[in-house]
């Protein structure tokens, strides 16, 4: 989901929601290379080798700058197609953001509330998850087991991913999925309960989370690569996700389609779009302060202690410096989305190799580095 431009843009981004238009600040791209851009390309080429990475797509953005936008490497083997910013790549679990930013819409337009049971508003939810509220589900606090865990997508398994099931097949089989722990006490990550709120965005807007999404992010922010995954439709500048099997590349593997509409993460996007959503975070424009003040704030346990993950947002530091960011991978692609909000800088990695080889967390930590050394990760 991935040179720079030799002139500087200024082209305001604007956006109209519910009616009501406001300006983000634009998002320049600088004439010059900065400074480290000749060693974040030589520490990029020496990545893609150790790594075996087919193509990655890198932005760096500082200051409301896109000091940063490049391909490298092939976008798709077969046909010896190289990255660009354009090459369009799966987000995995990135995509919970946009999942997260949709519930917090529909917060603000009195549709629903974080706190409230999800069976308000699912009245086919079980009994036992009475006690699961739309905030636990959001914050991975919920205690429903990983629906795509091993256990349950082995064949035979509860969750076949080969196979063509309905959202109410799907959301049947995971009311009987069973709880690692009581909603609440705990954290653990699970890609159900981003499944399950693709539902429930579904059930009170009476739109898909992804034409949800469409109307009310993508659209106006101008994002125009990014769009729930398709196989069959024509996708321009679409990249081949690969996977690494006893050091040779293969194709990624495949599931039923359907799968793909889930809003655990089911989404393509670009380093060019990607850079238009860090501007709209950066300048709060989407939502209101307190629904980004709720995004970023530590997920709540039941005996009073919290655990630093927002909704879908790590919430960590590294040298005493703010850093959010998160991850993803989803058939033979890896992200990376990493936000330094005290030093103004951004950095975003998206790749076509599987999880199990490429850590695109590691090279975006190590790019934002050479921008600002005082981030250098510890070994």
């Amino acid at each position: 989901m991935h040179g720079p431009a030799r002139r500087t843009r200024n082209v305001a981004l604007f956006f109209i929601i519910l009616g009501v238009s406001f300006t983000v600040p634009a998002l320049q791209i600088s004439g010059a290379q900065s400074s480290p851009a000749a060693a974040v390309d030589d520490y990029i080429a020496l990545q893609l080798h150790d790594q075996h990475i087919p193509g990655l797509a890198l932005a760096v953005i500082r200051d409301g700058q896109l000091v940063k936008s490049q391909g490298y490497g092939m976008a798709n083997i077969e046909l010896n197609v190289s990255v660009k910013p354009e090459t369009v790549f799966q987000l995995g679990s990135i995509g919970k953001q946009f999942t997260a930013t949709a519930i917090l819409l529909l917060a603000e337009d009195g549709k629903l509330s974080l706190d409230e049971p999800i069976a308000k508003y699912l009245p086919t939810a079980p009994r036992s998850w009475k006690n699961i509220s739309i905030r636990h589900l959001l914050n991975h606090t919920s205690g429903l087991a990983d629906y795509t865990d091993d256990t349950y997508v082995r064949p035979g398994g509860l969750i076949p991913l080969h196979a063509e099931l309905t959202d109410d097949e799907i959301f049947r089989r995971f009311t009987t999925l069973p709880f690692d722990f009581k909603p609440g006490e705990k954290w653990k990550y699970s890609n159900t309960g981003y499944a399950i709120l693709g539902f429930l965005i579904h059930k009170v807007s009476g739109k898909s989370y992804g034409d949800f999404l469409d109307a009310r992010v993508f659209k106006p922010l101008g994002m125009t690569a990014t769009r729930v995954i398709s196989e069959s439709d024509i996708v321009p500048n679409r990249a081949a996700g690969y996977l690494l099997v006893k050091n040779e590349i293969k194709n990624q593997n495949w599931v039923e389609p359907h799968w793909n509409t889930l809003a655990d993460g089911a989404l393509y996007s670009t380093t060019a779009d990607m850079a238009k959503w860090d501007a709209a975070l950066s300048a709060g424009a989407i939502l209101k302060p307190t629904s980004y003040a709720q995004m970023w704030t530590p997920a709540p346990l039941n005996d009073g202690k919290s655990y630093p993950y927002g909704f879908a947002w790590d919430i960590t530091e590294i040298n005493n410096h703010r850093l959010l960011e998160h991850g993803g991978a989803w058939q033979g692609f890896t992200a990376h989305y990493a936000r330094y909000p005290d030093d103004h800088l951004s950095v975003i990695v998206l790749t076509n190799l599987d999880a199990e080889h490429s850590d695109p967390g590691k090279i975006a930590h190590e790019v934002a580095a050479l921008y600002i050394p005082a981030l250098k990760p510890k070994k």
